[in-house]
Parts: structure tokens; C-alpha cells; sequence
């Protein structure tokens, strides 16, 4: 049973944003972030205020703390090699065990620094300081995922880190405890807390180039960290902006499944009895109807719609597009917004936020 079926949590068409604005300034993400998505608002990543917003620092900095994740020649890489390598170990593992064991002080040493998470600060003290607690129902932050980051990160000769247990381990901990963190910060402040865990690289499963991914690693990290986030109280959800092997989502412990259902919906289709089954456990899709790639000013909150519901029928079929499925969706945006201009961004988001409210209008 996911946490969203022990929570009753039914959203109605809330709409909420997957994490990256193309903005340097917190506030003005911020701002955006306020005025269309108040029911359920994120932290925003801001990809534009250089390096120390890529997922290293805002993530895994607890590593690059104890000396297991070192930088040369502006390429990080894990380094177990060195004399210190043991020492270093012991360190993380020291700090892990008394946080995943509830010491608060460890806990909070996992949450992004000011530096490398300047959205997620300003969002926490904007929190604090104003009525946006007593607007939202439910607050959102997000990490990246496990597959993503041990296939990208490398060992200091060049060997991606998911293929290697002990690193394996330690990245799935590091992001577990961020999570957790995250999570508890959030749900510190009144609000019920909604973890997206970004792992695009499940798309890898299956195919030619990674034969030795195994469904039951993937299961068991993700499920690692998804029971981080409800050991907080929180929703955990999964994204993926790419055509993946949905039923590997559906048997995870995931709350909320999260699709770029704008390019991808039709890859849904072969997986209409485990969706339908993940819906009757009583827990939610996110559908990202919103492009961020394709023109988002060619499109209309109408016709938008009316490719959802196509989509509804064409997976669930009529009956359950009309009557249930209203019930336990969020709209999202396709994926970040990041790389695109303010413009953009803004239609996005407005888009989103219209959607959203005229599905919440039909289930009133």
C-alpha cells in the first residue's frame, strides 16, 4: 500500500512544476512559481546561476564533504583509491547511520547548502515569513534519481558508478537522506511534502546498450529512497520524461508516477491493466500534458485538454477518463523549464494553471 491510499490523497487536478526555472534570481522563480501554482508549489532549481546548481552540489555535496567524490580538470569522479579512501568511509557511514537513525543534526547536514539550492532556501524562508503555508496544501521538492546519477557518475577510471556495489550504495544513501531531508524541512513548515525523485535513465532498462541492468536494482533503489521520504510522513513521487518501462513504476512502493505525457502518453497504452491497478491501490499520475519542448504557445489550456482526455480514453477507457481519473491526477508541466526562456516559462506555467483549474472544476 503506497503512502498516498494510507493519506487519501486525492488531488483533483493539482497542478505542480517538476523543479528547473530559467531564472538566476530565487525571487522571480519564486514569484512564477506563487502566482500559478499556489496549491501545491516547489522549490525551483535555477540552472542559471552557474555549476553549483548541478545535481553534485545540490545532492551529493555530503561526498564531495568526506572526501569519497573529488574534482579534476572540472570532471567529478569517486576516488576509493587513495590512502585516505578508508577514512573517508568511515566518515560518510558515520554521518549516514546517525541520520537514517533519526539524529536531526545529521539529517540536516544532507539538505542542499544555500549555495548550491539558493531556491530551496529562499522557498523555505518565503514559507516562513508569509501566508503561502496557509494557501498550499501540499510542498514539493525533488532530487535526481539514482539510476541517473550512478550511470552518469564515473570511479576515477572512467567506470560508471552503478555498476559498482559500494558506490551503488553510497549514492543511493546520500540521495535517500537527501530526500528524507528535504521531506523533513518541508513538512516542518506545515505542509504535506511531495518528493519527485527524477530518474529519466529508467529509459535504460531494457535496452542494448545497458543489458545488465537488472528490474529488481532498479526496484530496490528506488524503493530505498521512496522509503526515506514516507518515513517523513511524505508523498514520493517518480519522473521520468521519457518513454520508460511503466510497469517497473508500478511495482515500486511510488505514490505518484509522473509522465511526459505530452511526447510520451502513447507508451502508456501497453501498460493499461498495471496503471489501472497502481490507480486502485489509490495513488495518482502526475501527467506533464504541458510541452517544454515542442511550442508551448501553439498550444491552448483547450486543446491540451482535449489530447488529455484522448490520451484518458485511449489507456483507461471512457468510463474512467471521465469518472475517476479527474479524481487522482496532477498536471504538470512535460518536464523542467530550465533551458528555455522567461517567456516560455511563464505560458508553461499559465497553461499548467488553467488545466488544472478546469479539471478541479469538473470534480467539485
Amino acid at each position: 500500500m503506497g503512502m498516498g491510499e494510507s493519506l487519501h490523497f486525492s488531488p483533483r487536478g493539482m497542478a505542480t512544476g517538476i523543479g528547473s526555472l530559467p531564472f538566476a534570481d530565487p525571487q522571480q522563480a519564486l514569484a512564477l512559481i506563487l502566482a500559478e501554482l499556489p496549491e501545491c508549489p516547489h522549490w525551483p532549481q535555477l540552472p542559471r546561476r552557474g555549476r553549483q546548481e548541478h545535481f553534485v552540489h545540490q545532492f551529493l555535496q555530503p561526498l564531495v564533504a568526506c572526501g569519497i567524490l573529488v574534482s579534476q580538470n572540472d570532471r567529478w569522479f569517486f576516488d576509493l583509491s587513495q590512502d585516505t579512501g578508508a577514512d573517508s568511509l568511515t566518515r560518510f557511514y558515520t554521518n549516514c547511520l546517525a541520520a537514517e537513525g533519526g539524529d536531526a543534526d545529521a539529517l540536516r547536514s544532507f539538505l542542499p547548502s544555500p549555495e548550491a539550492a539558493a531556491g530551496l532556501h529562499a522557498f523555505l524562508d518565503r514559507v516562513k515569513t508569509d501566508a503561502l503555508s496557509r494557501k498550499a496544501s501540499c510542498l514539493k521538492g525533488q532530487i535526481a534519481g539514482p539510476l541517473t546519477v550512478a550511470l552518469e557518475m564515473k570511479d576515477e577510471q572512467g567506470r560508471p558508478a552503478y555498476y559498482q556495489g559500494d558506490l551503488r550504495d553510497i549514492i543511493t544513501r546520500t540521495l535517500a537522506l537527501n530526500a528524507r531531508a528535504q521531506a523533513a524541512a518541508l513538512s516542518s513548515l506545515g505542509g504535506a511534502p511531495i518528493i519527485f525523485i527524477d530518474d529519466p535513465a529508467v529509459s535504460a532498462f531494457g535496452s542494448r546498450l545497458h543489458l545488465a541492468l537488472s528490474r529488481e536494482a532498479i526496484l530496490e533503489d528506488l524503493n530505498f529512497i521512496i522509503k526515506a521520504i514516507h518515513c517523513e510522513g511524505g508523498l514520493a513521487g517518480i519522473h521520468s520524461c521519457e518513454a520508460v518501462d511503466w510497469s517497473v513504476l508500478t511495482d515500486s512502493t511510488v505514490d505518484i508516477i509522473s509522465v511526459d505525457s505530452y511526447r510520451f502518453g502513447a507508451s502508456l497504452i501497453p501498460y493499461a491493466p498495471q496503471l489501472s491497478d497502481f490507480l486502485k491501490r489509490g495513488n495518482t499520475i502526475a501527467w506533464g500534458i504541458v510541452p517544454t519542448i515542442d511550442d508551448a504557445f501553439g498550444e491552448s489550456a483547450v486543446s491540451l485538454l482535449r489530447r488529455l482526455f484522448d490520451l484518458w480514453t485511449a489507456v483507461f477507457g471512457e468510463s474512467t477518463a471521465k469518472d475517476h481519473l479527474p479524481v487522482q491526477s496532477m498536471i504538470t508541466p512535460a518536464c523542467g523549464a530550465g533551458l528555455l526562456t522567461r517567456e516560455q516559462a511563464q505560458q508553461i506555467y499559465r497553461l499548467t494553471a488553467e488545466i488544472s483549474c478546469r479539471i478541479g472544476e469538473r470534480v467539485k
